[in-house]
């Protein structure tokens, strides 16, 4: 199992920290968890395609975490050329909904869709790309899924568990993937969460959102449904975690000095490794590994 940070930042606009996205390779599979902007730039500046990509997950729908959907969705369907399994796409209400009006008929794409199946030029590059006729549009599998469904595979598992964010106006999610190599969990975007402690017990990379430095936000709203530095560190050390990897990151964290202390801070509650995510790290299951795939 491979772990890529394609994306550590926020809704912040940042040449150094493109939106929220995760990528892990557990054998042929190659799964995205989530997808902001400047997320899919990232996937392909680690030489993956498109149409390398077999499944996505998503945890909630701010823009900042599933943007770059699209981008994926209608490259790997248009330069796949009817050759590979549809992408199979995972996420909470409505994500059925939203993307049928990305891609259905009348959806906002619906257009281009209709040109590339049936203008001959279009077709022209489609045939030279080995597809067959008749050229059909994108028909991703998508699943909505909510608190307590797991979706299972041959090499691998995800569990959801709901996390509070941004209820009731959208439905908000953790996620668990287990393999026979290792377990991550990401947190999405959340708050403080009894739910969240126990779907990470004993996994051996947590990607924790880590929005602000803790004690800094005076609105009870933003208490509840984020977390800073010492929230992710107390979450990591009550579920027992072996790596906690910062994310979701804001740009206070990058001013001299300040990681450091708070690095030192999260150390003084959580015994295990701490990283801060930078774009393209990448990361394997084991902590103790020297330089993972560096």
């Amino acid at each position: 199992m491979k772990i890529t940070l394609l994306g550590t930042g926020n809704p912040a606009p940042s040449l150094k920290r493109m939106g929220p996205g995760y990528m892990v390779s557990v054998g042929k599979d190659v799964i995205i968890f989530d997808h902001g902007p400047g997320s899919h730039h990232r996937l392909l500046e680690t030489g993956t395609r498109a149409t390398d990509v077999t499944h996505s997950f998503f945890t909630h729908l701010h823009y900042d975490h599933f943007v770059d959907f699209p981008r994926l969705l209608l490259t790997r369907w248009d330069h796949g050329a009817g050759q590979i399994p549809e992408l199979k796409v995972y996420g909470p209400r409505p994500i059925k909904d939203l993307t049928d009006k990305l891609i259905g008929p009348e959806g906002v794409f619906g257009p281009d869709i209709e040109a590339r199946t049936k203008w001959e030029a279009s077709l022209y590059v489609y045939h030279a790309r080995g597809g067959k006729d008749p050229r059909l549009p994108p028909a991703p599998e998508v699943r909505e899924i909510g608190k307590g469904d797991m979706i299972e595979t041959d090499h691998w598992r995800v569990r959801a568990v709901e996390v509070p964010h941004a209820q009731p106006y959208l439905t908000c999610l953790a996620l668990r993937l287990d393999t026979d190599a290792g377990s991550m969990v990401y947190t999405g975007d959340s708050g403080p969460s009894k739910a969240l402690e126990k779907l990470a017990e004993g996994c051996d990379v947590l990607i924790h959102m880590c929005s602000h430095i803790s004690g800094s936000v005076d609105d009870d709203a933003t208490r509840i449904g984020t977390s800073g530095h010492l929230e992710a560190a107390r979450t990591a050390a009550a579920a027992g975690a072996r790596r906690l990897v910062a994310s979701h990151i804001y740009n206070q964290f990058d001013r001299p000095g300040i990681r450091e202390r708070t690095i030192a801070e999260m150390a003084r509650i959580y015994g295990g490794v701490i990283v801060f995510g930078e774009d393209l790290m990448e990361l394997s299951a084991d902590p103790e590994a020297p330089g993972d795939f560096l």
